[in-house]
């Protein structure tokens, strides 16, 4: 520890704080009253509690936002922003400086964004801290990204349905090709891209990642950071990669025409590259590669499989309940599973016949369990699709999304919609929920 104490510059969380915390901290309200407690005692201590609080309770961000007046906290839990509490413009001045020292981010510079990172340790566990500050009008507003290594699960963790699980496992053993996981910032691809790893990682191959930042520490695999400020980019970091003989390479993201090139090359020659791309849905990744410049016969004879997701509130099970669905929320439900093949609702245990179904309803309000607000926890809704010879060929005539996505559904990929109406039906969400994050199919 002391070793990690100095090559790190940590914050090292105290026994007594993590206790406190522990014992206190159940939830958001209690979360905000223990803030309050600490907003009289240093600088150091407060930061510490915020931080351990928001680790503890499960939040993915840490934002403190300058008022006029006061200074507002808020949390991201299960993907939706809660308020926390609220604190003087002076403590708010001595907490910015505090976490610009210790993010090694400027003190000075107030007028232009900056980005840092730090590290927490408490009980022997490392915690990667990444933080944002933006120019605002009462002040800087900082983000603090919890990296959180508890959320790395593996492949049977991520609650997918058996057809799915069965095509990934399969696919992810491939000894080259391209795989890439699809979706907007915050839908859970990192996480997806890392249980891969894990299903496939053994002694006997060699994986190396390529990352902006490292979100999580793997033992067993060569993991490295690009460093942009430093001429150390993904297309630099992946051609020096695929010179160290690995058999698997994760790209954290393809962003631009270089690595996409690279990328593919190496999926090409012999490599396994599994990457993320931002887009809206599975279908939206190949014309997003053509958009960046690739090569259309690169892509359509790399790229073997496409994972679009989203990520939704399950349901609290101590408040929930289940009722039978409206008129108009039961049409909406046959209507959009009407053309999922049989046996994958059979598989999955969902009857064709609907008329019974019973859906989730949350409690208005919730309870402390879920912080008050119906939904504990998060789960992914998938579609997937693999690149067989009929697609080969369609991708070669540089096809748009949409009638990729036609082609797609004929040959009976299911959506992400159609996978958050299954979620619904088996009791793990509600529509309100699925309506949120994903479109209804047309």
């Amino acid at each position: 520890m002391e070793e990690i104490k100095k090559s790190l510059g940590s914050v090292i969380i105290t026994k007594e704080i993590a206790t406190d915390i522990k014992k206190s901290v159940k939830n958001t309200a209690d979360f905000g009253k223990k803030i309050k407690e600490y907003i009289t005692q240093n600088t150091t201590n407060f930061l510490d509690v915020i931080l351990f609080g928001a680790i503890l309770i499960g939040a993915s961000d840490i934002h403190i936002e300058p008022q006029e007046d006061k200074v507002r906290i808020r949390i991201r839990l299960d993907g939706v922003l809660q308020d926390i509490t609220f604190f003087s413009q002076e403590t708010y001045h001595n907490l910015l400086s505090r976490i610009k020292l210790l993010s090694k981010i400027k003190l000075n510079i107030t007028e232009k964004p900056q980005d840092g990172r730090f590290t927490v340790v408490v009980e022997n566990a490392l915690i990667e801290m990444r933080t944002s500050s933006l120019p605002s009008e009462y002040g800087e507003s900082i983000v603090i990204r919890i990296l959180n290594p508890k959320n790395l699960i593996e492949l049977s963790a991520l609650g997918l349905r058996k057809d799915l699980y069965r095509i990934l496992e399969k696919e992810i053993k491939r000894p080259n090709g391209m795989i890439v996981v699809s979706g907007p910032t915050g839908s859970g691809k990192t996480t997806t891209l890392y249980a891969f790893l894990l299903q496939i990682q053994n002694s006997e191959i060699k994986i190396i990642t390529i990352e902006d930042p490292i979100e999580y520490h793997l033992t067993g695999i060569s993991q490295t950071q690009v460093a942009p400020e430093k001429g150390y980019n993904f297309s630099e970091g992946l051609m020096s990669i695929v010179r160290q003989d690995p058999d698997i390479i994760l790209v954290g993201e393809i962003r631009d025409l270089e690595t996409a090139k690279i990328a593919l090359q190496a999926s090409l020659t012999g490599h396994l590259v599994l990457s993320t791309i931002h887009t809206n849905n599975a279908a939206g990744t190949i014309p997003r590669l053509i958009d960046l410049g690739a090569d259309l016969s690169s892509v359509a004879s790399a790229l073997k499989m496409v994972v679009g997701q989203r990520l939704v509130r399950k349901i609290c099970k101590e408040c929930s309940i289940l009722v039978k669905p409206s008129k108009e929320e039961l049409v909406e439900i046959k209507t959009g599973l009407k053309n999922i093949p049989e046996n994958i609702l059979e598989e999955i245990g969902i009857s064709k016949n609907l008329n019974q179904i019973k859906i989730p309803k949350i409690k208005e309000g919730g309870c402390k369990i879920c912080n008050f607000t119906g939904y504990k926890g998060r789960k992914g809704i998938f579609e997937v699709f693999l690149i067989d010879a009929q697609m080969e060929k369609f991708i070669l005539t540089s096809p748009s999304v949409a009638s990729i996505k036609e082609l797609l559904i004929k040959k009976g990929m299911v959506t992400i919609y159609q996978s958050g109406l299954i979620e619904i039906v088996l009791g793990e969400t509600t529509l309100k929920e699925v309506k949120k994050v994903v479109e209804a199919d047309e």
